[in-house]
């Protein structure tokens, strides 16, 4: 049984991958948010809720303790969580990462310019790219709520397909990639709806 570390447990992907995680799998969950009442109960013998900043280092090592993957579900200082990420997963010797990011960073959305908006996001996929850990970096679509799973991927330097995706197919890929730690190592995936 596989253990999965999710930072920033509350997101809507988040949300999405722990329901999947906890409904199809035996996967153990640590959750780890800034204030966990927002989750509200999760019953489940198989998942622990940290009160915690991704910027406590300590705080942060001591959660990946037994921990096979990491899944980063966040958003604010995309640049400075990535770094701190990085270097805590290192010192942990965890190497297993999958990171939610944008769609647009490598400037690949066909009919759409870069934009500084995506800086963030670029900065992080960077550092991630950089690092020696297997990481799959997930460039999703423009988010729909959707109740389905249906979704396509192109990888880095491939145009984008689609404009939108279900928070439950990124989810869906999040807990495949979780489960099926050698699928696609270092590697960034755009994920979006097929046409």
């Amino acid at each position: 049984m596989s253990h999965v570390l999710v930072l920033g447990a509350n997101g809507q992907i988040a949300r999405e991958a722990i329901d999947l995680f906890l409904k199809e799998t035996d996967v153990r969950l640590t959750l780890y948010l800034r204030k966990s009442s927002r989750l509200g109960n999760i019953d489940s013998n198989r998942a622990r809720v940290i009160d915690g900043d991704v910027m406590d280092q300590v705080k942060l090592k001591d959660a990946m303790n037994g921990v096979d993957v990491v899944y980063v579900n966040l958003a604010g200082d995309l640049e400075q969580y990535a770094r701190t990420i990085v270097e805590t997963m290192k010192s942990a010797g965890v190497k297993r990462l999958i990171f939610i990011s944008s769609m647009g960073i490598y400037d690949e959305v066909p009919g759409q310019k870069y934009s500084s908006i995506l800086d963030p996001y670029r900065k992080a996929a960077s550092i991630v790219e950089a690092s020696d850990l297997d990481y799959t970096i997930l460039r999703p679509a423009w988010f729909t709520r959707s109740n389905e799973i249906d979704y396509e991927i192109t990888q880095k330097g491939e145009p984008f397909k689609g404009s939108e995706v279900s928070c439950k197919s990124v989810a869906a890929l999040v807990v495949k990639l979780a489960e099926s730690p050698e699928l696609e190592i270092r590697r960034s995936l755009g994920v979006s709806k097929p046409h």
